[in-house]
């Protein structure tokens, strides 16, 4: 199972230098729900909902949600392994992700965001090879 980060979800729909490879929208994917909203935040920022819109859908669609549950949150709210300071909505991605893994889940983490692969490194978080 993938873990998707916004930041992969955004490369694919803005079409940025970096894009994800089309295999992995054929895997099993899952990401906080916090997701949805963030990409449709910035669709809605940079006026693009009605152009970029049914592809967001599509891309959305793939994804089954995790919920930020009370465990979720939790997690949330404790230290996390790295000098640098965490990312509210990087902590609650790490924190499901973090969740999933306790599950005893086989997950890895897609992100783009060097800041957040560097704190699920140490987490030991897997993660995935965009390259």
């Amino acid at each position: 199972m993938i873990y998707l980060d916004t930041s992969v979800v955004l490369a694919q729909l803005l079409a940025e230098d970096r894009r994800p490879p089309v295999w992995l929208w054929t895997e099993t994917l899952v990401s906080s729900r916090l997701m949805e909203y963030e990409v449709w935040t910035r669709l809605h920022a940079r006026n693009l909902a009605d152009s970029h819109g049914e592809a967001a859908l599509g891309l959305i669609g793939r994804v089954a949600f995790l919920e930020l549950t009370p465990a979720v949150l939790d997690r949330a709210l404790d230290a996390f392994p790295e000098s640098v300071a965490v990312r509210t909505l990087d902590a609650l991605h790490l924190a499901s992700c973090a969740y999933l893994l306790k599950q005893g889940q086989s997950v890895a983490l897609a992100s783009y965001d060097r800041r957040m692969t560097a704190i699920a490194d140490a987490m030991n978080i897997p993660l995935l090879d965009l390259e």
